[in-house]
């Protein structure tokens, strides 16, 4: 069980730095013996606590950023929902084809996002200015990448990050900290929805919370410090590692 806590704690901190934090502890699960759906359903649950602990910690990056986050958080709370309900009613190869290929697009975007994003805010200007919260492809968007997530949610982070820095003027640390939130809020309404119809394993899913929490607080510390070039690097990197653990898997 100590290696599932581990486990927790490392998914915590790349999920407060870029995402992907399932990538640990999903097949960790598996390992010790849980069902692939009721180790993905536990796996979310426990994940929602280090979320809010990886949005505390990037609580100065959000200062100044209520609107938007209200605006995008529909978004993802819409895609959450119906992520979750595709996990429960869908086969999965349904969704299996397509993964890989979503989390390879956004390392595409992220790689080119700053010449993408000068093009957008550019001709955004040129209309008269782009809304601090990004045009409505943007809602649409974050609300596609709430649906992968409430689905399984390995990359999430990255696909966030893609389209929030292509979409909104800003820096990359505050958009990280608008992607920790809109993040959980996917993850808690699929755990949300998962706790009500579907297999918990609620041991597994205490453990990976609380090894989450302490993770978070340690991905808020660490990714803040990073510039924005590693930062893009670190996004591209783990995209490429979910990428080849899904073809593999």
């Amino acid at each position: 069980m100590a290696a599932i806590l581990f486990a927790g704690v490392a998914a915590g901190t790349i999920n407060t730095v870029v995402g992907s934090g399932t990538l640990i502890t999903f097949p960790t699960l598996l390992a010790f013996g849980v069902p692939p759906v009721t180790a993905n359903v536990s796996n979310t649950i426990g994940l929602v606590p280090g979320s809010l602990s990886g949005a505390i910690g990037y609580r100065r990056e959000l200062s100044g950023q209520r609107g938007r986050l209200l605006r995008l958080a529909s978004a993802s709370l819409v895609g959450g929902i119906a992520g979750a309900v595709l996990l429960l009613a869908l086969p999965p190869e349904a969704f299996d084809a397509i993964v890989p290929v979503l989390i390879l697009g956004g390392c595409v975007l992220v790689v080119l996002q700053p010449t993408i994003a000068r093009k957008v805010a550019t001709r955004a200007m040129s209309r008269g200015g782009a809304p601090e919260h990004g045009a409505l492809w943007v809602w649409v968007l974050v609300m596609l990448t709430g649906v992968y997530g409430g689905y399984f949610g390995a990359a999430q982070g990255v696909l966030l990050m893609a389209v929030l820095g292509i979409g909104i003027q800003d820096s990359l640390q505050r958009l990280n900290g608008t992607k920790n939130v809109l993040a959980g809020l996917v993850n808690a309404v699929a755990a949300v929805v998962f706790i009500a119809v579907a297999e918990v394993d609620w041991v597994v899913a205490a453990l990976i919370a609380v090894g989450a929490v302490v993770g978070g607080q340690v991905g808020a510390t660490v990714g803040r410090r990073l510039p924005p070039l590693v930062l893009r690097m670190v996004i591209v990197v783990v995209g490429l590692v979910a990428v080849v653990a899904f073809v593999s898997s």
